[in-house]
């Protein structure tokens, strides 16, 4: 590089860096727009992954956490908790369900929509999670192939071959001064 540095500053002499700006007008700086682009993801990514995970959580979004996991326990164990009553008291629960079937079909509807749209909202959300989830484990992928090819090196192991003098010198411990010297000195 020295060499070209030199030729280019004898040829274009202090104008170098003003040919650089023209040469640019016409084409892009290729490694300039590489970084522009790793960049563009990165903040891409970052602006996803903060969209999903907000940093910090008041009580009041605790408490909705919280109150929007009752709905499906307690459906779950209400439908159990009308079994057992059914197989408790027979009459009872009869006279109940003949209170239900005098329930008009809108407030049915109504009921089915709201139950519609609250477990499909739900599903939305857990899917943006998952999807979120997804890319903070694909934007870890290179980091984990570095330390894959790191581990693999470390794994390698000499060829020796079918060299037997050669095996046994790797395998035999050599003349080691300190440690012999330690030895002594106990």
């Amino acid at each position: 590089m020295g060499l070209m540095a030199r030729l280019f500053d004898l040829l274009f002499g202090p104008g170098l860096r003003e040919l650089r700006k023209t040469v640019e007008v016409f084409r892009e700086n290729t490694e300039a727009g590489e970084i522009r682009a790793a960049q563009a993801r990165a903040a891409a990514l970052h602006q996803f992954g903060a969209e999903f995970y907000p940093t910090q959580r008041g009580r009041f979004d605790r408490l909705m956490d919280a109150v929007n996991r009752l709905p499906r326990p307690g459906l779950a164990l209400g439908t159990l908790g009308l079994f057992v009553a059914a197989m408790a008291d027979p009459a009872w629960f009869a006279t109940r369900m003949q209170g239900i079937a005098l329930v008009p079909d809108p407030l049915w509807w109504l009921l089915g929509a709201i139950v519609s749209f609250y477990f499909g909202a739900r599903h939305q959300a857990k899917g943006q999670e998952f999807q979120s989830r997804l890319t903070e484990t694909i934007a870890r992928v290179p980091q984990v192939m570095t330390n894959v090819a790191v581990l693999e090196r470390l794994g390698e192991r000499a060829d020796t071959g079918s060299d037997a003098t050669l095996a046994l010198d790797t395998l035999t411990p050599k003349h080691n001064r300190a440690l012999e010297d330690w030895r002594e000195t106990r």
